[in-house]
């Protein structure tokens, strides 16, 4: 149930997998998410360790890295280095960013699974498992596609089945194929131990469906309620390969931890890491019943953080549970789902050198339109309206005008306040409404929804200078026009320190302008307002503050721009269709003798016409070099007749004529296609080749 006054915060997010790089779908599922909540933890004062690292074991590095010719650990240190640079460009604070090939993590999953091993929470069985006869090797879950045995669904993993959500091993799915060699894998026996999940569905309806049902997110609740109604079967802790964490057991050779059971173990020595460097003790914050514990995921691991961790941690018996697993769903882009194997995603570090220094533009529109309920689809017109529409024209607008005049009128110095008139009062009082208002949202995990408050907070703003007019006043009553400045520097504060969960650089910036504290400044300021205190402070700006110069929050997107985003999605699926088009098998082999009779020869064409009510058909005529003759082509789909008239053309000059709609035609010419269909002539690259000349 939901503490009121945790002691502390113990945040977690995924551990990426280091194969690839961060695209937006993982900032927009779990990483912003968590550091938002982590950001106005910390602005409430509260004792916060944001925990995180790069997920470097399992089946998926060494085959990448065969793949590409170099070694695991070549594979993991270059992934590792752009991913921990892509969280520290876009501003994710984690207090510790470590990594699962590290000493200290070793360690401590050996000694967990130890524990585990001596406490007889395993059981040990040979099973047959999955084996690739091709490879030589035996096949992770992930590397097993088929059909599943409950709904059908052709391409299933060896895990998990993503179009019903059913757990599945390996062994499981019907029509099983290798995806490393696309063999049929055969059964080999081999020893593991398991963790019986079924001993702990008691423990999980009781956390779970009864102490958890309200307040857990319902994609959450319903998938793991899913899983115990289903049944919770034992599941490998072990497997057969040599990347990884070796298992610590007597007959454990040749064998690692399975990575399911280590990176999330990844959580604990990542803050053993942050505390011995901080000189703290990091067993209060996975130990103490009065720290708060979350984890932020995707929904593809929601069951390894809802119900197989939770064991693990119940098995042991040292560890407290997470309150919450505020798991996000699945953004698409641009209509399609995000593929790192098909190149479909906008990468972090590709956007910032188009995008230089507008992190906090990616940072509001995933958050605007973050998938916390459904899947969501990203697109580049939506991040261009939200950042004009909105963060130009709403956030920015109002700052730039609150700035540029109290420099044109008071040289930068806040004015004093004279009589407060009731809108005045008015507009103070719902100004310290604003960080209650996002707490309630924030606390609930309604990220889009806070997002949308910090936005009325500039709307409030706004509709305050608009109605209130000072650029009018001025000319005829210079002290109510003071007061009217004064409450809209009040509104400017407000927005510095609560956009920093949502946009912290632009709230740098903002406290920048405003000459007041920032976290990432060194400037020695004695005006720094708590999130509190935008509540409870009378004056956040004091009469004769200075402000620095105004400077822009925000640029407008420019519409070039997008078109350029477009098309090279455009360009990366079109690669995509040449890559996936199937090829024809070849056909029956044929001798040389057969090829040589055919005869091939180089000609151009001279006419051409439609067919009469022929929608495929062009008539013909072509300069062979032997001859000028007619041949019928069905190329009219691609090709206009006045395009093609002195077209090189390669043409089949002695197959058998025959007359199509009553047109004798006398030959072939040879064509293909490209990636959209459209059909390209096979003709000779060089300048200078004549007619009639043979191919061979």
């Amino acid at each position: 149930m939901s503490q009121e006054s945790p002691s502390r915060y113990t945040i977690t997010a995924a551990l990426p997998y280091t194969n690839g790089p961060i695209h937006i779908g993982h900032l927009a599922g779990v990483y912003v998410p968590a550091d938002i909540y982590s950001r106005y933890q910390r602005l409430q004062g509260k004792d916060v360790a944001f925990i995180c690292g790069s997920d470097e074991h399992g089946f998926a590095i060494p085959m990448k890295a065969k793949k590409d010719g170099v070694s695991p650990q070549d594979i993991i240190d270059k992934y590792h280095g752009i991913i921990k640079q892509s969280f520290e460009d876009f501003g994710i604070s984690f207090d510790n960013y470590s990594r699962t090939s590290a000493k200290v993590h070793h360690e401590t999953a050996s000694d967990f699974f130890k524990k585990l091993y001596h406490q007889g929470d395993f059981i040990e069985e040979v099973t047959a498992q999955l084996y690739d006869p091709d490879a030589d090797q035996f096949l992770a879950d992930r590397f097993v596609t088929g059909t599943c045995p409950n709904c059908s669904f052709e391409a299933a993993y060896g895990d998990q089945c993503e179009n019903c959500g059913s757990s599945l091993n390996a062994t499981d799915l019907i029509n099983p194929k290798s995806t490393i060699s696309g063999a049929i894998p055969t059964l080999k026996k081999t020893k593991h131990w398991f963790l019986p999940l079924n001993r702990y569905e008691d423990f999980l309806k009781e956390w779970i469906l009864k102490e958890h049902k309200n307040d857990w997110k319902p994609n959450v609740y319903g998938q793991c309620k899913s899983w115990i109604d289903d049944g919770l079967k034992p599941r490998a802790v072990t497997r057969d390969l040599d990347w990884g964490i070796p298992v610590p057991a007597e007959g454990g050779e040749g064998k690692v931890l399975y990575v399911w059971f280590d990176a999330p173990i990844g959580y604990i020595s990542s803050t053993k890491e942050w505390a011995e460097r901080e000189g703290k003790d990091w067993e209060p914050y996975w130990k103490d019943e009065k720290t708060k514990m979350l984890h932020f995921i995707g929904k593809d691991n929601i069951v390894f953080h809802c119900i197989v961790f939770p064991s693990m941690l119940k098995a042991h018996g040292d560890f407290i549970l997470p309150e919450n697993v505020p798991a996000n769903e699945f953004l698409n882009l641009e209509g399609n789902k995000l593929s790192t194997s098909k190149n479909w995603a906008v990468w972090l570090h590709e956007y910032l050198l188009d995008f230089p220094d507008m992190q906090d533009i990616l940072r509001y529109t995933l958050t605007a339109n973050a998938p916390e309920t459904k899947d969501n689809d990203f697109t580049w017109k939506d991040l261009q309206a939200r950042n004009n529409n909105e963060l130009v024209a709403i956030f920015g607008n109002f700052i730039n005008r609150v700035t540029v005049l109290t420099h044109k009128y008071y040289d930068g110095e806040v004015p004093s306040a004279g009589t407060l008139l009731k809108v005045d009062t008015d507009t103070l009082e719902q100004l310290q409404k604003f960080p209650e208002i996002i707490s309630n949202s924030l606390e609930r995990y309604r990220f889009r929804e806070a997002s949308q408050e910090l936005l009325n907070l500039a709307r409030l703003g706004n509709k305050y200078l608009a109605d209130e007019e000072p650029w009018k006043l001025i000319k005829i009553d210079e002290k109510r026009t003071k007061t009217i400045m004064y409450v809209a520097l009040q509104i400017a504060a407000a927005l510095a320190t609560l956009s920093e969960p949502f946009l912290p650089f632009t709230s740098n910036k903002l406290k920048h302008i405003l000459n007041v504290g920032s976290n990432d400044s060194l400037e020695a300021n004695h005006i720094k307002n708590s999130w509190k205190d935008i509540s409870r402070k009378e004056t956040l700006l004091p009469s004769g503050h200075r402000i620095h110069k105004s400077e822009l929050l925000f640029r407008k997107i420019e519409d070039k721009e997008i078109a350029a985003q477009l098309e090279k999605l455009e360009a990366t699926k079109k690669a995509n269709e040449q890559m996936s088009k199937e090829v024809e098998a070849q056909k029956e082999t044929i001798t040389f003798e057969d090829f040589t009779k055919l005869d091939m020869r180089v000609g151009t064409i001279i006419e051409a016409e439609k067919m009469p009510k022929a929608n495929k058909l062009l008539v013909l005529k072509v300069d062979t070099g032997l001859d000028t003759r007619t041949i019928v082509s069905g190329i009219a789909e691609s090709f206009k007749p006045e395009e093609i008239i002195g077209k090189q053309v390669t043409v089949l000059v002695n197959l058998a004529p025959r007359k199509l709609r009553g047109v004798e035609s006398e030959g072939m010419i040879l064509m293909t296609e490209n990636a959209e269909g459209k059909l390209v002539f096979v003709n000779p690259d060089e300048a200078g080749v004549t007619n009639g000349e043979g191919i061979s």
